[in-house]
């Protein structure tokens, strides 16, 4: 191909914002394509992802249709738009087959793992909660399973022991810009390598109770799952009933019966796991602010022997 290629982006959260702006920057963006605008706050405001914003901020052609599959006027929209090939990062719907099939080099997509390791929604969360020290970036040619295409380009990406979800996201996203801008440079030359589907793992989507302690579980299990639903839906443990947000875990020194008090001082909380222990920094009741834990401590009442509520996820 003589000339650069032209790009369709496919994204919506502020996550793809790194990835839109380096294919801009070196390519000609001829639409981007978002999810539609959602209520937010108590106001339910309607207000745009990230994505469409900035499209809107920059004057570049925006679509954000309500579904995809089926959708004659937005096929049409998108091969009116004359893109060579499409790119998506994060865009949070699944292609139809007949949309695959429109632009001439088809659909990238920037995966945050090491495919086929953590397909799904949550690769960067699971990462985490598994205790992994590695993860990275798949640039894929899109097909219509759960991220089951042919791999195009990946780069590993080590993860720091004291990042969580947020500070991994960043890294990753940063990654992905830079990956994407080298393949789409070397698109005509890219040379699809199948997966190895027997070796797959999936991340799905997080719900809330992926975010309570399982105290029963190794100290380093706790504190890996807290460093993965960092960003949503954090981490919560409960005494007598009561819900509470914990923050700033880190293992500690120390061995009980899981989920009990053992020492309270200014640097936290101390709880026992099932192995080891953890450290915690800041507790946040319902409907009040976070406040340092040992100040909660002891207005709680959450003296040396105290224990937390047992949570295990239903077997059912």
């Amino acid at each position: 191909m003589a000339r650069a290629p032209r790009v369709a982006f496919f994204g919506s959260p502020a996550f793809a914002l790194p990835v839109l702006e380096a294919i801009r920057e070196r390519f000609e963006v001829v639409l981007v394509v978002a999810q539609p605008d959602k209520p937010v706050g108590r106001g339910l405001r309607l207000t745009p992802p990230p994505v469409a914003a900035r499209a809107a901020e920059l004057g570049l052609p925006l679509a954000q249709p309500r579904k995809l599959r089926g959708n004659a006027a937005f096929e049409a929209t998108l091969r009116d738009s004359g893109a060579d090939v499409a790119v998506t990062c994060a865009y949070g719907k699944i292609l139809p087959g007949t949309l695959l099939a429109v632009p001439r080099f088809g659909f990238l997509n920037t995966h945050t793992s090491l495919l086929p390791r953590y397909r799904g929604a949550a690769p960067i969360q699971w990462a985490l909660i598994e205790g992994e020290t590695v993860t990275g970036t798949t640039i894929m040619q899109t097909d219509e399973g759960m991220d089951t295409g042919p791999v195009l380009l990946q780069a590993p990406l080590p993860i720091d022991p004291a990042w969580t979800s947020v500070e991994l996201s960043g890294a990753l996203s940063a990654q992905a810009a830079g990956l994407i801008v080298q393949a789409l440079e070397g698109l005509e030359d890219l040379s699809p390598a199948p997966q190895d589907h027997a070796q797959a793992t999936h991340a799905p989507l997080l719900v809330k109770e992926d975010g309570f302690v399982r105290w029963t579980d190794p100290a380093a299990a706790v504190v890996n799952r807290y460093r993965g639903v960092a960003a949503w839906p954090q981490t919560t443990a409960f005494l007598a009933g009561t819900r509470l947000k914990l923050g700033g875990l880190t293992v500690a020194q120390g061995q009980g019966q899981p989920g009990e008090v053992m020492g309270v001082d200014g640097d936290g909380l101390v709880v026992a796991a099932g192995q080891g222990a953890v450290r915690i920094q800041t507790v946040q009741p319902e409907a009040r602010k976070a406040q340092p834990a040992a100040l909660w401590a002891q207005t709680a009442g959450a003296v040396p022997g105290t224990r937390f509520d047992l949570w295990e996820p239903s077997t059912s």
